[in-house]
């Protein structure tokens, strides 16, 4: 953050908002932002259904990130200065920003990667499906977000668990094999007997023997029962999933079980739904 705050110092702004270059279709989820030659912010307008465009590309509209600089008294007397606003629902992009840019000091920073010269990367991961696919592009060939980029090392905390464990290799076709393939698995992991595929396993799960994991998100903790097949899911810390069971297979299914799946198909198992909600339809009744 030190380069927004450098130009937020820079220009004597009372407020800069992060700003970045999205499609126009994109646009209609973001404040988008209207700006003058110097980069001050001339128009706010939040969530619009036909954004404006950057002049000279119609293609594409500047977006706010949600991440802002204030002065801190200026942003004190703001907040004071709204709560007095009978009308106001007291949210930045609908009310705050829109009330001062005629008469602030208002800036928008372009979040660039300076070093080539392009649209940084950003992702807004409100949606199931955006956490999903932003988590997902981690485990291609060539990610737009390198985990292993030596010159952008990420410094955050490690849990003090043993390295990650694969365990069975036996020959012949439908074997027991504990592998995984485009995928990453964190410490304390143990894949026993399984397989993964383009998933992320979160530190200290377990994927027992002939179970199958793909394109799916394990939170810490996770258990994936013996037989399991997960596709396409994101199952929450701590979870255990009995041994048989199918999950994202067949979608009717998992929603007579109680699953939230989202817009894109993703089935999303919450610590909250017990054993129970693993049971055959049949069985389910109505609470």
């Amino acid at each position: 953050y030190q380069n927004l705050v450098d130009f937020h110092i820079a220009k004597k702004a009372d407020l800069t908002v992060a700003a970045l270059r999205v499609s126009t279709e994109e646009a209609t989820q973001f404040g988008v932002m209207q700006i003058d030659t110097d980069g001050r912010i001339q128009g706010f307008e939040e969530k619009p259904a036909e954004p404006k465009t950057i002049p000279g590309d119609d293609q594409h509209a500047l977006a706010s990130m949600g991440i802002y600089v204030f002065t801190a008294r200026f942003l004190f007397e703001q907040l004071c200065r709204d709560a007095t606003q009978p009308g106001s629902s007291h949210d930045f992009g609908k009310n705050i920003i829109p009330s001062i840019i005629d008469r602030q000091r208002v800036y928008a920073y372009p979040f660039r990667d300076e070093n080539r010269k392009a649209d940084a990367y950003w992702r807004d991961v409100g949606t199931l499906d955006a956490y999903y696919e932003a988590n997902m592009d981690l485990v291609s060939v060539d990610p737009l977000l390198n985990l292993y980029d030596k010159h952008w090392p990420l410094r955050t905390y490690l849990p003090a668990f043993p390295p990650p464990k694969f365990v069975f290799n036996e020959p012949g076709e439908g074997a027991r094999r504990g592998e995984a393939l485009d995928s990453i698995v964190c410490q304390g992991t143990i894949i026993s007997g399984g397989h993964v595929e383009k998933s992320i396993l979160g530190p200290n799960t377990r994927v027992n023997s002939f179970a199958h994991v793909e394109g799916s998100i394990l939170f810490e903790g996770v258990d994936i029962g013996r037989n399991a097949r997960i596709r396409n899911a994101i199952i929450d810390k701590d979870v255990s999933i009995p041994q048989d069971i199918e999950i994202g297979y067949d979608h009717e299914h998992d929603r007579q079980r109680g699953f939230t799946i989202s817009e894109g198909g993703v089935v999303v198992i919450a610590k909250a739904d017990g054993v129970d909600h693993f049971a055959p339809p049949e069985k389910i009744t109505a609470g």
